[in-house]
């Protein structure tokens, strides 16, 4: 008896308390949604209201008529899914090399790719804009597919190769005894069994590149170049924030990352139930 009582007591703290850590991190998405769909009048209005009176899609329709909201959302899809891309493809072959094959150099390679982690990225931002100016690539998405690739392949390397370690490499010599060359069992034998490795790491890169801000305001000041984070950046003013047009693009930002996760989810799943059978 006094077991059970324990063990309802132990189960009723931990609902109570995922409970309240689920609000503390729901409540600031609610608010901004919540404000997002408030006429500007009512945002500060005082006392607070956490169920609006009126619901105005108004700070939506602002940020397409004051700015060019449509063009920055494709330039942050565009750039975001092409450097991901380029990462993921580049990652996978040198996570391969440096899990399967034992060379000299590469304990300094690695040693070199765990350095750019500990090293700010600040420091390097003059030199580096000195370099896109002589190559003339100020103002233009390339330069940005550039930097972000260049920056995300040492650690996609390292997460990739901690999945290609998990993986027996008997599964791609029995696919080579077979007739199959090692390029032909890297991609038709380990890269499906790596699918949530692979998933893992793609959307990482995708958020980081959907998410960058200090990079893409220093080398992009044309309008038409500009990504989201930058375009909301300019809501904020000297003397005022527009929070209204802040909240409505922040939901609207969301969107593309909630659909991505959503869809690499099913693939995570697809891709483990694969491995368990080819295992």
């Amino acid at each position: 008896m006094k077991r059970k009582v324990i063990s309802r007591v132990k189960l009723s703290s931990k609902v109570i308390i995922l409970g309240i850590w689920l609000l503390f991190m729901v409540f600031p998405l609610y608010w901004m949604i919540l404000t997002s769909l408030k006429p500007k009048n009512d945002i500060f209005k005082f006392p607070l209201e956490y169920l609006p009176e009126r619901i105005s899609f108004e700070n939506y329709a602002n940020i397409f008529a004051i700015s060019k909201f449509h063009v920055y959302i494709g330039n942050s899809l565009l750039v975001s899914l092409l450097s991901a891309l380029i990462v993921i493809i580049i990652s996978i072959l040198s996570s391969y090399v440096l899990a399967r094959f034992t060379f000299r150099g590469s304990r300094q390679i690695m040693s070199g790719f765990f350095l750019t982690q500990m090293i700010p990225m600040f420091i390097g931002f003059g030199p580096l804009y000195s370099i896109m100016s002589q190559l003339n690539l100020l103002n233009k998405q390339g330069s940005l597919v550039l930097m972000y690739s260049v920056l995300l392949i040492p650690f996609c390397t390292l997460m990739l190769k901690g999945f290609f370690q998990r993986i027996p490499s008997s599964l791609e010599e029995a696919a080579m005894i077979d007739g199959c060359s090692r390029l032909g069992g890297l991609i038709r034998i380990i890269l499906p069994v790596m699918k949530p490795g692979i998933s893992a790491t793609f959307i990482f890169a995708f958020v980081q590149n959907w998410n960058e801000l200090f990079l893409a305001i220093m080398f992009i000041d044309r309008e038409e170049a500009k990504t989201i984070p930058v375009a909301m950046n300019s809501f904020i003013t000297k003397f005022d924030i527009d929070w209204g047009a802040m909240s409505a693009a922040t939901v609207l930002s969301v969107i593309p990352t909630m659909i991505l996760f959503a869809l690499c989810q099913r693939l995570i799943v697809q891709g483990l139930t694969d491995g368990a059978v080819k295992g």
